[in-house]
């Protein structure tokens, strides 16, 4: 027998009470017919999150949010080039040129005076960069130096 829905409410074509309608699942109130599957459940709703300061009435945190600082300059570092008197001119030059990127005319300014003063200041920069530099040029067989830059 095929059924069909009824505008009754329940029961089949014929009037029996006892026969399930179709379409219905079984649920703790209807025991018409166990066999009937049972359609998946939503998940239970969850309470809202409370928030700092919830106006609600609820209760608030007492936690401290830490305020950031914007973030400090690194104390700067005093890179210096020394004479050389082993080394040609050119390519003094060239390696200042290469490991601190100045400029042809920088690069010679400053050697020259590293060769007539005995010392010249490359540049200034952060410590970590600074021992870079100073670890370069002492591959390349020059003499430099790093101090931390007075205020």
């Amino acid at each position: 027998m095929i059924l069909k829905p009824s505008n009754h409410g329940a029961g089949d074509m014929a009037g029996n009470p006892s026969a399930p309608t179709p379409g219905r699942a079984e649920t703790p109130g209807n025991t018409e017919n166990p066999k009937t599957p049972v359609p998946p459940t939503a998940p239970a709703p969850t309470a809202p999150a409370r928030t700092e300061g919830n106006s609600s009435g609820g209760a608030t945190s007492t936690k401290a949010v830490p305020v950031k600082s914007p973030p400090r300059m690194l104390p700067p570092w005093k890179v210096l080039l020394h004479n050389d008197d082993t080394n040609a001119f050119e390519y003094v030059v060239e390696t200042v040129r290469m490991i601190a990127r100045l400029g042809k005319q920088d690069a010679e300014l400053r050697t020259k005076e590293a060769h007539e003063a005995g010392v010249a200041l490359l540049l200034t920069t952060h410590q970590e960069r600074a021992e870079l530099i100073q670890q370069q040029f002492a591959s390349r067989n020059l003499t430099v130096t790093i101090e931390p830059a007075e205020k």
